[in-house]
């Protein structure tokens, strides 16, 4: 090795002090004799010489690059080192590890709705769950023009084609606009099958797609809480009843007060049925059943009986 042989090794390794990083480009002006390679878990590394990749090497620990390195690369394993020459070669470190990611629409999406002219404009919210699929891919498409890649340029490039995927799945899956969080979890399975086709042609595959949270413009949002409130009007008398007897059953002011609106309410309804009796027979409440403007009663106030007309009950004598 020499006597400056120790000074002149280098260690490659990638010491990974973001957790955001996917891939990250060891440089230098060369690769000296004694050099090690170290990869850590969650790490896969690729030999690279003048823009062609010589070799990927996925087992973690710490080897030699001569002994242990060398001999599996393609176009260099018969290289050997000299005093003053060493390897000019670029390793490229991939971080292996799922990423999650959140996201959400930039600008409000238009949904095409019946009545709207303009659509429906709506916002999403969720996350999404990526990693490198395809070493080669990578390096082809990405990686050979930069030095680092992150979680956020992958982002980038997942909503600059979000917005048409969403008008897609909503439209197809979304048979209620004013209810999408019902269907979200088949709208998202149908987003991540379309974004995973085209993100694995850059070598990153998009392992899950959740939408948390859809939000309307606030005119529309109050729109849909007084629907809600007005389906249960269909229901309020059974509500009433769950709450006065709730109350009841507790006792002290809320009880009281629940017996009070029970009273007004049976008072109602007894007045709604005397009206509705009253309805039936013609009465008008006038002394000796009569009618106010002097007609006689078609019902007998005393039995009931038919009276046809007549000015004496057919069935009690009384007079009409």
């Amino acid at each position: 090795m020499g006597l400056f042989g120790g000074q002149m090794a280098n260690v490659v390794e990638w010491q990974e002090y973001r957790d955001d990083i996917i891939f990250w480009k060891w440089k230098n002006d060369e690769i000296k004799k004694g050099s090690r390679l170290v990869i850590r878990p969650g790490q896969d590394a690729i030999f690279m010489y003048n823009g062609k990749v010589e070799g990927v090497f996925r087992d973690e620990g710490s080897f030699d690059i001569e002994s242990d390195i060398i001999p599996f690369l393609s176009t260099l394993k018969g290289f050997k080192f000299g005093f003053n020459s060493g390897i000019r070669a670029e390793v490229l470190f991939i971080n292996t590890k799922e990423f999650t990611v959140k996201w959400g629409t930039k600008n409000a999406v238009n949904l095409p709705a019946p009545g709207l002219p303009g659509g429906l404009p709506i916002r999403a919210f969720g996350t999404f769950a990526c990693r490198v699929s395809d070493h080669m891919a990578l390096i082809d498409k990405v990686a050979g023009i930069k030095e680092q890649y992150a979680v956020d340029d992958v982002k980038e490039r997942v909503l600059s084609g979000l917005d048409p995927l969403l008008m897609k799945w909503i439209s197809r899956e979304g048979k209620d606009m004013f209810n999408l969080q019902a269907n979200a979890s088949d709208i998202g399975r149908g987003i991540c099958t379309d974004l995973d086709m085209e993100m694995r042609k850059f070598g990153i595959a998009i392992t899950g797609f959740s939408i948390q949270s859809v939000s309307y413009p606030e005119g529309v949002q109050k729109m849909i809480t007084k629907a809600a409130s007005h389906s249960m009007v269909g229901d309020m008398g059974r509500y009433q009843q769950m709450a006065m007897t709730d109350a009841m059953a507790r006792g002290g002011a809320g009880g009281r007060m629940a017996a009070d609106m029970a009273g007004m309410q049976m008072g109602m309804m007894m007045g709604r049925q005397m009206a509705e009796q009253m309805g039936q027979t013609g009465w008008a409440g006038q002394p000796g059943g009569q009618m106010g403007n002097g007609q006689k009663p078609n019902f007998c106030p005393n039995c009931g009986t038919k009276t046809g007309g007549a000015n004496f009950c057919p069935n009690c004598g009384q007079k009409l």
